[in-house]
């Protein structure tokens, strides 16, 4: 896993520890922490100004998902154990402080949600589940069609959004019930919800970005540029562009409106140009 610079993508540095494909990645919310999964049945806790690994807790299957708690003093985890678990990075050398089972098949991804009350998690067995976060016991579940690929909490909370299929459903966070849903023209893998709400951003199997008017469901753009299926969408926390990462090995960035100085994207005035369509360099006035 490689941290960058958020509004340019510039490479920061390099996580080295894990010895196998790594399935899932965050941060804490003051960024000095990273939190890792992988294929070689480890979750792995990191400084991210350093990139000195701090801890590992292993596990007996590969761990999809990683999440912090708003403190970043808890660890959520996912796996192919079909189990949940919530860790106490004040004593990483415990075991797990909850254990969440139900799921029957492989987890995809879990998230705390409600101020760390509850965690929502997503599996192959076709169903999100609500779980109370100090008991582990179920509270709800959601089940679909097909397998919920993508799990993400709007900015304030209040917005589940859930892709299954080709469709990208919205559900009230409080209660759990579903708000809409729109089908797009390929499977979603991935969807993020800006946080004004107006519009939302989604990418699947046809390589394509697609960003559609949240009231509406009106398809507003789409863009080419990926040469493998996208896996994973997210706006940045500002808002002002969101990043999607492929399976073509490359992550890419996209500004929320077009042309709009930010980062490395600079808006260049009719005024500011200089017409010159003699392809000789100018000569300097003696």
């Amino acid at each position: 896993p490689m941290l960058r610079q958020g509004d340019t993508g510039d490479w920061i540095g390099t996580f080295k520890g894990h010895k196998g494909a790594v399935w899932g990645a965050t941060i804490n919310r003051d960024a000095t922490r990273a939190a890792t999964g992988a294929a070689d049945f480890s979750a792995k806790i990191w400084d991210s100004l350093s990139g000195e690994e701090l801890h590992s807790f292993t596990h007996k299957h590969i761990v999809k998902s990683v999440d912090f708690d708003e403190d970043g003093t808890q660890l959520l985890t996912g796996s192919n154990e079909k189990l949940l678990r919530i860790f106490d990075l004040n004593q990483p050398e415990a075991d797990a402080k909850v254990t969440f089972s139900g799921h029957e098949h492989n987890i995809r991804a879990a998230i705390f949600a409600h101020f760390d009350k509850q965690i929502i998690s997503a599996s192959d067995d076709k169903t999100v589940r609500i779980w109370d976060a100090v008991s582990g016991s179920e509270i709800k579940k959601l089940e679909f069609p097909g397998i919920p690929s993508s799990l993400e909490l709007s900015k304030d909370g209040r917005v589940l959004v859930i892709t299954h299929g080709n469709c990208t459903s919205f559900w009230n966070a409080d209660r759990y019930e579903k708000i809409k849903d729109y089908i797009a023209p390929t499977q979603v893998n991935s969807a993020s919800l800006h946080e004004n709400k107006k519009v939302f951003v989604c990418g699947g199997e046809d390589f394509k970005m697609y960003k559609f008017d949240y009231e509406t469901g009106e398809e507003l753009e789409s863009f080419k540029g990926h040469f493998g299926p996208v896996h994973c969408v997210r706006f940045s926390p500002d808002g002002e562009l969101y990043a999607s990462g492929s399976e073509d090995g490359t992550l890419r960035l996209w500004q929320t409106t077009v042309g709009k100085t930010y980062g490395l994207w600079k808006c260049v005035m009719p005024d500011e140009c200089v017409n010159n369509t003699d392809s000789t360099p100018a000569k300097p006035e003696t």
